[in-house]
C-alpha cells in the first residue's frame, strides 16, 4: 500500500469517526423523511403534468374530430353539386386529419399508461413515507429515552464531562483544605516550641550563630542582674544608678549580715 493510499485511508477513518460523533440521529431521520416527502411531491407534480398533457391531446382530438365531420359534410355537398374536385380535396384533408387523429390516440394511450404507472408509484411511495414517519417517531423516542437514561446514569456515577469537572474542582478544594490544615498545624507547633518567636527576633542580616551569641549575652546579663539583686538584699547595698551595673565583690568577701535594728549582738 502506497503512502498516498495510507494517508487517504487515515483521513477517511478520522473524518468518519468525527462525523459519527457529530451526527445526530434525530436530525438524520428528519432529513431522510423530508427528502422522501420531496420525492413524493415531485412524483405528484409529474402526475399532474401527464394529466395536463393528456387533456391537451384530448382537446386537440376533439377539434380534429369536429374538422373531420365538417370535411365529410363538405365532400357530400360537393358531390351533390357535381363538384367532384372539391369533394376530392375535402376527402384528402379528411384523410390527413384522420392520420393525425390516430397519432393523437396513440399518444393519449401512452399518457394514460404513464399516468397509471405514476399513480401506482405515488400510492406505494406514500405508504412507504407514512411507514417511515411512524418508524422515525418511534426511533426518535427510543433514542431520546436512551440519551436521557445515559445522562442520568452518568450524573449518578459521575462519569459525565460536567460531573468530571465538578469532581476535579471538589478534589482540588479538598487538597487545598488539607494543605492549609497541615500548614496551620505546623505554625501551631512552631509557636508552641518557641521557634517561630526566635525566628521573628532575628534582625536583618542575622543568622543562627548571631542568634545563639545574642542568647548567651542575654543570659549573662540576666545572671549579673540576679547576682546584684541578691547582693543588695543580703548586704543592704544602695541600688545602682540607672544605666550602671555595679561590680560585685569577690566571692567570700561579702560581710556578715548586720543584726536586726534594735537587737542584741549574738
Amino acid at each position: 500500500m502506497g503512502l498516498l493510499s495510507r494517508f487517504t485511508t487515515f483521513v477517511k477513518a478520522k473524518f468518519s469517526a468525527l462525523m459519527d460523533r457529530a451526527e445526530d440521529p434525530n436530525e438524520t431521520l428528519d432529513y431522510s423523511y423530508q427528502k422522501q416527502l420531496e420525492q413524493l411531491q415531485n412524483l405528484r407534480k409529474s402526475i399532474a403534468d401527464v394529466v395536463t398533457s393528456e387533456k391537451r391531446l384530448e382537446l386537440q382530438q376533439t377539434q380534429i374530430n369536429a374538422q373531420i365531420e365538417k370535411l365529410d359534410g363538405q365532400a357530400r355537398a360537393a358531390v351533390q353539386q357535381g363538384r367532384d374536385d372539391l369533394a376530392r380535396l375535402a376527402l384528402e384533408r379528411k384523410a390527413t386529419l384522420q392520420q393525425q387523429l390516430v397519432t393523437f390516440n396513440q399518444q393519449i394511450d401512452q399518457l394514460k399508461a404513464q399516468q397509471a404507472k405514476f399513480v401506482d408509484m405515488e400510492s406505494r411511495l406514500r405508504a412507504r413515507v407514512e411507514s417511515f414517519r411512524s418508524q422515525k417517531e418511534m426511533v426518535k423516542a427510543s433514542y431520546n429515552a436512551a440519551q436521557a437514561q445515559v445522562k442520568i446514569q452518568e450524573a449518578v456515577t459521575g462519569i459525565s464531562e460536567e460531573m468530571s469537572d465538578v469532581n476535579l474542582a471538589v478534589q482540588r478544594a479538598q487538597d487545598r483544605v488539607v494543605s492549609m490544615q497541615s500548614r496551620a498545624q505546623a505554625m501551631d507547633a512552631l509557636i508552641d516550641s518557641g521557634a517561630l518567636q526566635e525566628v521573628q527576633m532575628l534582625g536583618p542580616g542575622q543568622d543562627d550563630i548571631d542568634r545563639q551569641l545574642a542568647q548567651i549575652s542575654t543570659k549573662s546579663q540576666v545572671d549579673d542582674q540576679l547576682a546584684q539583686l541578691k547582693s543588695q538584699v543580703q548586704g543592704n547595698l544602695p541600688p545602682p544608678q540607672a544605666g550602671q551595673a555595679r561590680e560585685l565583690p569577690p566571692s567570700g568577701s561579702q560581710g556578715a549580715l548586720p543584726p536586726p535594728s534594735g537587737g542584741e549582738p549574738a
